[in-house]
Formats: C-alpha cells, structure tokens, sequence
C-alpha cells in the first residue's frame, strides 16, 4: 500500500507544491523561501522518516506569515490523504525530545476530530528573521487540516531556536508512531467502527 500524497496550492499570496511519502526514509528536498522554516521541515523529514519535498514561494517581502501558514495547511492536507482509510495505523503517537535545556513533548491522535493546544513560551519573539509566533499558525492549521488532535507541551526550555526545533522533532516522532501500521489492528483503531 503506498501512502503517498501531493497537492498544489495557489493563491494570491503563495504558490505550494508539497509531496509526503509517510513510508520514506526521511529524505527532503525543502525549499520555502523562509530559511528557518527550510531547516524545521527538513529535520521534520529526517526524524520521521518520512519522504518530503516542498518548493514554495510566497510574498515573503511583506513577512514570512502567509508561506508558514499555506504550507502547513498543505502538509496537514497531503498527511490527511496518504493516510487514506487509516486501517491498522496505531493512531495514537506520544514523543518526548530533548534539546539541550529543552524538553518537549508531542502528543497527537489522528482521530478525524482537529484540535489543538500549545502549552510553550518563546523566550525571543524571532530567531533570525523568523517570527516565532507563526509556529502557532503553522501547527494549528497542520492539524485542522490533517483533522488530528495535536497537543504540544515544552515543559522547560530558554534557548527559542531549540524550543522550536525540539518540537518539529517530536511532532515528527509522534506522528511517525501514529502512523505506523500494527498487523493486531484488523480495520480502525476505533470501537466506532471509524475515524
């Protein structure tokens, strides 16, 4: 069964063509036209192991919010798709990662249900030219769109750059057990019958 999935998405703001292969071996070919958000998918890719090729413009002249946004509603989208009818995934992914003095922690369920929470501080209000708050943005659209329950807890941290990459990391562990397929799960991890 191959879970593979691409989507273009177009507007006035931003132009994104995003491909995700959930059973690759974290190889990514990134480019976002926001450097730091480059370097966050590509460990994103490499931690998951998953397949992720993004080619993205956007009027990044004006600040980096649009892009952000666009391709985490195109990731979330091409996630929801490659899942298909989601038989025999675990569904539940749960992942602590360490970074430095930095400790974060992902919890996600891909229950067809979105929601989100964030429970992180961002000690700088930019790393590099990037705006932290858009991580927010990124990560509440990504799982709107993927419909999963996505739950981001830092439980410490003051570097912001590695609050930041401990949670694309985890998110990408987390995301790597929910999805794997477990032959004892005979249809959907669901007493509904469905998800």
């Amino acid at each position: 069964m191959s879970r593979v999935s691409s989507f273009k998405r177009q507007t006035n703001e931003t132009n994104i063509e995003l491909t995700l292969n959930i059973d690759g071996e974290g190889q990514a070919n990134i480019k976002t036209g926001v450097p730091f958000l480059n370097h966050m998918l590509d460990l994103f890719a490499k931690h998951g192991q998953f397949d992720l090729t993004v080619d993205a413009s956007g009027d990044t002249d004006v600040d980096d919010h649009h892009t952000t946004e666009d391709i985490g509603i195109c990731l979330g989208q091409v996630l929801r798709e490659a899942l298909g009818d989601k038989k025999g995934i675990k569904r539940y992914g749960n992942a602590f990662v360490p970074m430095d003095e930095t400790l974060a922690q992902v919890v996600v369920d891909l229950s067809n249900r979105p929601h989100f929470e964030m429970r992180a501080q961002f000690p700088s209000q930019k790393v590099g030219t990037f705006d932290t708050e858009l991580i927010h943005e990124f990560m509440w659209k990504l799982a709107l769109e993927a419909k999963m329950n996505l739950h981001i807890i830092v439980h410490y941290g003051q570097n912001t750059h590695h609050i930041i990459e401990a949670i694309f990391k985890a998110l990408s562990r987390a995301l790597d057990e929910a999805t794997t397929i477990d032959p004892r799960i005979k249809g959907v991890p669901s007493t509904k019958g469905m998800l």
